[in-house]
């Protein structure tokens, strides 16, 4: 049976990615989803998408760009680097980056070219890093960053009257457009929740493995979650996206 596998965003946890695939017992039918953010937090944002590179050689993988991945592309590409990625994790990102060869660097250039802004499956289920603004769905966008920034189709997810029905005028157009819509971005943490969460059709995988949380993944259409330990455990000397 092929299961449709949804990963939140690691961070440069490589660590807990591992343990994360070793509890899940994966099997080569499965169908993996990233929904971004793979560097930017702790040590081994490089040796993450080394290993991410590997595993979509022997397993399908989807990925899905997210904006610390958006930030770590231009600098790959154009030696760019952004004053605010720098700050929100990107400083560790460049220094697992040290000593990298020319022909290594191209091929994570290409890594990062080929992610995709979002995914949608055989069963119209969307896969995106953030959001979409645009009532007619995320390929009449206007502003493509919203595909790696918008919190407002999360935001009115989670807020959204439980008494207005789908076939209400009232109801957003945003959220009939798809069976379910799976995103990262914004940690549960914020909410004080430590696993997935869901407001409508809307799930949010991203539990903080960034901060001081744990990597998450979950199965489409059983929802059963896995989780890694807390990722900074891994990594105790370090400080990850924490302040």
């Amino acid at each position: 049976m092929k299961r449709t596998l949804v990963f939140g965003d690691i961070h440069g946890g490589l660590k807990a990615l591992i343990q994360l695939l070793e509890r899940i017992d994966c099997s080569e039918n499965d169908r993996f989803v990233f929904l971004g953010d793979y560097v930017d937090g702790w040590s081994e944002s490089k040796q993450l998408i080394d290993f991410l590179i590997e595993l979509s050689q022997k397993q399908e993988c989807i990925f899905i760009k997210g904006n610390h991945d958006a930030w770590c592309q231009e600098w790959l590409e154009k030696d760019v680097i952004n004053d605010i990625w720098f700050l929100h994790g990107g400083k560790s990102t460049i220094e697992s980056y040290a000593n990298i060869d020319l022909s290594e660097k191209e091929k994570h250039r290409l890594f990062f070219s080929s992610m995709k802004d979002y995914f949608v499956d055989e069963n119209n289920n969307l896969f995106i890093h953030a959001g979409f603004s645009s009532m007619h769905g995320p390929d009449k966008e206007h502003y493509k960053t919203n595909y790696s920034w918008d919190r407002t189709l999360w935001e009115m997810a989670l807020t959204m009257d439980k008494r207005i029905q789908k076939d209400s005028l009232s109801y957003p157009k945003r959220l009939l457009l798809f069976n379910e819509i799976y995103i990262g971005h914004t940690p549960t943490l914020h909410y004080d929740v430590e696993i997935p969460m869901q407001g409508c059709n809307v799930w949010n995988i991203d539990t903080g493995a960034g901060f001081y949380g744990k990597l998450t993944c979950i199965e489409v259409e059983t929802k059963e979650f896995w989780q890694s330990d807390v990722v900074q455990t891994f990594y105790p000397n370090e400080k990850g996206r924490n302040k």
